[in-house]
């Protein structure tokens, strides 16, 4: 029975990174040229001809097996919680972990499974920039602080989501671009919707007690700094600007929510998450109490 993919790539890597060790050996000791890195080849070869024989797509690209079992599963946990109001679900990360594409991909998968899907994200959310900047453009306090309006967003969203609520809620309160706020009227969700919204710091006192799950996207600070910094280098004019803000300002109020809350320990769903087409799925669901809120 082949092994899970992730598995065989690591030691594809290990078996390699071997060779290329033996290589000083095998200019000495010329019994070992015609036997040992002939068996090395050969197991990689094997392997990464197991690892190639992944199911295709209609389009000729490679599936992505491991991911798709991860988000199924997770998908699949959410869609059997019946918690009586729809099922707020949070997912939680330092910035650039990849938790709105995560989010997205879960959203999906549980309307696939037939329950009504809504995915918001916490940049509807966020203080004006007067606010935002108020304590400096690079403050990672400031950051951490203001960056984002959690009281309005329990009000618009999460209470009236959940337990005795109307399940009328607001999808954003500002134009994050344009700086403007917005007052777009209440949409009214189905009772046995899924919420799924992205956003950092997501487990701030100011939302305790309002998530029924969360989500942890659990990815290492220099795996997100690279995807970040790649990301943001056009809106920030340079690389070394981008880097600057993620090193002085989003990662360093990263590191200080991780401090506080430990936000991994105390969410439902943990994904390690810094191999988006191989993510690790290290915890899934947690006891619950009768109103379906976390515990």
């Amino acid at each position: 029975m082949a092994q899970p993919r992730w598995k065989l790539s690591a030691e594809v890597k290990a078996l390699t990174r071997d060779a290329h060790r033996m290589r000083p050996c095998m200019s000495t000791r010329k019994n070992n040229l015609n036997r040992r890195p002939g068996i090395y080849i050969s197991r990689i070869r094997h392997m990464s001809e197991m690892i190639n024989n992944e199911p295709t797509r209609s389009d000729g690209r490679r599936s992505r097996p491991v991911r798709d079992q991860v988000i199924g599963r997770i998908a699949d946990h959410l869609a059997a919680r019946q918690p009586g109001h729809p099922l707020r679900v949070a997912v939680d990360g330092i910035t650039a972990a990849g938790k709105t594409t995560l989010a997205r991909a879960l959203a999906a998968a549980v309307a696939d499974r037939g329950r009504p899907a809504v995915h918001l994200s916490m940049d509807g959310f966020h203080h004006p920039r007067a606010r935002r900047h108020r304590q400096g453009r690079d403050s990672a306090i400031g950051y951490y602080q203001d960056a984002y309006d959690f009281p309005a967003f329990a009000r618009c969203v999460l209470a009236p989501l959940g337990p005795g609520g109307d399940r009328r809620y607001r999808s954003r309160i500002i134009d994050l671009a344009g700086d403007q706020a917005i007052d777009e009227p209440p949409v009214t969700a189905p009772a046995d919707a899924i919420l799924v919204v992205d956003g950092s710091f997501l487990q701030r006192h100011e939302l305790a007690g309002l998530w029924d799950e969360v989500v942890f996207a659990d990815t290492s600070f220099p795996v997100a700094r690279r995807r970040g910094t790649r990301r943001d280098t056009q809106l920030f004019g340079s690389c070394a600007q981008a880097e600057h803000a993620f090193d002085n300002r989003y990662h360093a109020a990263c590191r200080r929510y991780l401090a506080e809350v430990d936000p991994a320990a105390h969410a439902t769903i943990v994904v390690g998450n810094d191999d988006l087409d191989h993510p690790l799925l290290r915890r899934l669901g947690v006891e619950h109490t009768d109103t379906g809120q976390m515990s």
